[in-house]
């Protein structure tokens, strides 16, 4: 039997007695939060970069590439209902070390099956497989914490904040991972499980303003519930469906080992600094974001964001100069981020609180599907037509599908305000 949830500390804390804050960064629990998501994230991107490079020096193959993806994706969508109502059900803070645990563990046998020489193509998809399923129970309830961090009127901008935590590990952990495997994969998997480990240590400790909701009855209503309310609420079902199909058609990252060995012809250090480079964007406009939140028409700036994301992926595709396609892919992590954040922000602030565990289980299967299944549909489209070509079309296709949700989704369009 799982844990039962703790209950939250009734004495006062600082974070409990104090008046709100203007900023969150001066939140106690929103500092250990944000600490723990950067060292889980930096940890997560090392071992991408170590993966890919590995899967692809072993196979020389965009469709083993491709595998990785798809690896991480059958088990995130498998759990999916299974996710969200543990993290409804148990403490989150709990779920989320044990899993981080758990992918220190998987970074751990990294380590063991390159110093024993036997880490072969189908044993990395394995462990690949093993971390996606950690990471399916970990993103909903990290995701859950927040609104119990932080006050209400504070969330878009804490959301903001926190979305910067992703990307400032995503700048430096795949430069990091690079680097690190330059010097031998080992230190790569050795990064990996000190920060996993760490990570999951630093948001044990997280204090919570308000106790968890009551745990929801194991029935099959409320486990289809999380699914039942983006259904009846059609702008968060128009966020989340643009940002899936978005990010599927225009997933170029899976394809940088390629581009970084055969069309830019750099090494491992080349592709760091190319998987850096969106994330150091999306940093840019998480932190401009969090100083001026979208408090007026945010469905358009995420219709406007998703259009120029599609724009710059064809640049990317048609470039052949390493500085041309780091700035390309900056303007992709800029552009990007404004749709994650008023994602996010919708969801946290439409979702009642006793089912916010299930529908970011929702939202976590439309990010897992939009990134490890989009990984695996560059793959599979690059071995058919070639890494150039792929990106290209998935840019165009990208633009297109922001056109036709405008229509589909004229409520989204529409929307003044992220809260109802």
């Amino acid at each position: 039997m799982p844990p039962e949830p703790e209950p939250a500390d009734p004495s006062p804390s600082p974070a409990t007695s104090a008046a709100p804050s203007t900023s969150p960064l001066r939140d106690p629990g929103f500092q250990r939060f944000w600490c723990a998501r950067v060292l889980s994230s930096v940890s997560f991107q090392m071992l991408a970069v170590a993966i890919g490079w590995h899967i692809y020096a072993l196979t020389h193959s965009a469709y083993a590439l491709g595998l990785v993806g798809l690896a991480q994706f059958v088990p995130m969508f498998a759990l999916t209902l299974v996710v969200g109502h543990v993290a409804d059900r148990y403490d989150r803070r709990r779920v989320a070390a044990i899993c981080q645990m758990l992918e220190a563990l998987a970074a751990c046998v990294f380590l063991i099956g390159t110093l024993g020489g036997w880490l072969t193509a189908p044993f990395i998809y394995l462990l690949a497989a093993s971390v996606g399923a950690a990471r399916a129970f970990e993103s909903p309830s990290i995701s859950s914490l927040l609104p119990g961090i932080v006050p209400r009127e504070e969330l878009p901008r804490a959301t903001a904040w926190a979305t910067s935590a992703n990307q400032a590990a995503q700048i430096v952990g795949p430069a990091l991972g690079g680097v690190l495997y330059g010097v031998g994969p080992i230190a790569v998997y050795i990064a990996c499980v000190i920060a996993f480990a760490a990570a999951s240590a630093m948001v044990s400790t997280i204090t919570l303003r308000t106790k968890q909701p009551a745990r929801p009855p194991a029935t099959l209503k409320s486990i289809f519930s999380g699914i039942a309310f983006i259904r009846r609420e059609p702008v968060v079902l128009g966020a989340l469906s643009l940002d899936l199909f978005a990010v599927l058609f225009g997933g170029a990252t899976a394809l940088l080992p390629i581009f970084a060995r055969d069309i830019l012809h750099t090494g491992p250090w080349g592709l760091g600094v190319l998987r850096s480079a969106p994330a150091l964007g999306a940093l840019a406009g998480t932190i401009w974001l969090a100083h001026f939140p979208l408090r007026n028409r945010p469905g358009a700036a995420m219709f406007g964001g998703v259009i120029a994301f599609g724009a710059v992926t064809v640049v990317f595709g048609l470039s052949h100069h390493f500085l041309l396609s780091l700035a390309a892919l900056a303007a992709m992590g800029a552009a990007d981020v404004i749709s994650v954040v008023v994602r996010l922000s919708l969801v946290q602030l439409r979702t009642p609180e006793e089912m916010l565990g299930r529908v970011s289980a929702v939202n976590s299967l439309f990010i897992g599907t939009s990134n490890q299944l989009g990984e695996f549909e560059s793959g599979l489209t690059a071995g058919w037509w070639g890494a150039r070509a792929a990106v290209l079309v998935g840019g165009c296709a990208t633009i297109g599908v922001a056109l036709l949700w405008m229509r589909l989704f004229p409520e989204l369009a529409r929307t003044r305000s992220l809260e109802q």
